[in-house]
């Protein structure tokens, strides 16, 4: 009997279909098995792929709209207290900062609203807030018309207004077919622009834009700006940012609020790349339970094929031979179910891509992680069967049966 276990051998062409006699006999149990390792691959790579695309487009928005625009706004005093107005020559004065290419000063008009008519009462709905601005609020934030033009010079002395894209929205206004008008307060403005969206300006995007000699003759607008866009070089932005709240008001510069809208864009990557930890942890949680399943039925298998253990350790197999037979069918299983929750993945990262118009990518790195930890995963699931598998002796797995 020694001699026939020394002479025997498993050629590499006879591993595949020995390995997989388990998996053809038992079709439905297999393909169950396959399907708990598939859905943790898919959610690995699927979390992957959506994260990567949104990541993507969203860094792209960001270098579209450019990182060197900032903003000056209304500060409080020592406490957060009472809200400290900006003078009314900051503008001018940041104008002057070095490293600064442009300035928009705007301000908000309290108790002034904008309605579609006069007929409709603003505290019922329907209105929009108005702003007070100037003809360089459009090239410093490098906005564009959906139609119409924007304030000039001429223009913003007169009872002229430009919609944001959200005012528009909220006043019904989709362009200016038939010369559109609006009531501000009672007065009637005619409409003679009306802006794409601002990503990085969502209150300009809801508010009526009127110009500042306007504000001032007909809703007693004092000069003090409330929030002054201004656009810097774009290798000098943090060192402008640093000179704003002392430029713009020399006596207290702490009552100033400087921020940088770009960051809230790329405050969204990080609370996204939070998400993905914790969304890839339900993914791995996913695959481990596969692995769970896999090593459930792969004792079973065992415990079910005992006839079939012992006959070929009887003809001569050796331990490692139907341990090797038992690992191969476990590797199997969790490299099929890894392939099919690949594909899974892929196409939900696909699908969700094309939903919100963003460029489908999945890491390569996503892709040889999955197929590699979901063929560890089978190898870890089938180890303790194999071993056990390999340990039953010939006279006791037919005397079972």
């Amino acid at each position: 009997m020694s001699d026939v276990a020394q002479r025997s051998r498993v050629r590499a062409s006879d591993l595949l279909p020995v390995g997989t006699v388990g998996l053809r006999s038992r079709r439905v149990r297999a393909a169950l098995s396959m399907l708990g390792v598939a859905v943790g691959i898919a959610a690995v790579v699927a979390v992957l792929g959506i994260t990567r695309s949104s990541q993507a487009d969203l860094l792209a928005r960001i270098d579209r709209l450019g990182t060197n625009l900032l903003t000056v706004a209304n500060g409080r005093t020592f406490g957060g207290g009472q809200e400290v107005p900006l003078p009314p020559t900051a503008a001018a004065t940041i104008a002057r900062v070095d490293g600064v290419l442009g300035t928009a000063p705007t301000a908000a008009l309290p108790g002034v609203t904008a309605t579609r008519s006069d007929l409709i009462q603003a505290q019922r709905g329907g209105g929009a807030s108005v702003r007070a601005t100037d003809p360089t609020l459009l090239p410093t934030l490098d906005g564009h018309l959906v139609s119409g033009v924007f304030l000039n010079e001429a223009t913003m002395r007169y009872p002229t207004a430009v919609l944001g894209y959200r005012a528009a929205e909220t006043l019904g206004i989709a362009d200016l077919t038939g010369d559109p008008r609006i009531a501000i307060n009672g007065r009637t403005y005619a409409v003679i622009g009306i802006l794409e969206h601002l990503e990085l300006a969502p209150e300009i995007d809801g508010s009526v834009l009127i110009g500042f000699p306007a504000a001032a003759a007909q809703f007693d607008y004092d000069g003090h700006p409330t929030r002054i866009y201004v656009r810097a070089q774009t290798d000098r932005t943090v060192e402008v940012r640093g000179l704003l709240a002392r430029a713009t008001s020399p006596t207290a510069p702490e009552q100033v609020d400087v921020s940088r809208p770009s960051e809230t864009l790329t405050a969204r990557l990080a609370a996204a790349d939070a998400g993905t930890a914790l969304f890839l942890g339900l993914g791995a949680v996913a695959l481990f339970v596969g692995g769970i399943g896999i090593a459930n039925v792969m004792v079973i298998s065992v415990l079910e094929r005992r006839g079939e253990i012992g006959l070929r350790r009887a003809l001569g197999a050796t331990r490692a031979h139907v341990a090797v037979q038992f690992l191969i069918e476990s590797v199997l299983l969790g490299a099929a179910g890894g392939l099919l929750g690949l594909l899974a993945g892929a196409a939900i990262t696909r699908g969700l891509a094309y939903q919100r118009g963003w460029q489908p990518l999945i890491p390569p790195e996503a892709i040889g992680l999955a197929l590699a930890g979901a063929v560890v995963i089978g190898a870890l699931a089938g180890l303790y069967p194999a071993v056990r598998a390999a340990r039953l002796a010939p006279t006791d797995a037919l005397r079972s049966t």
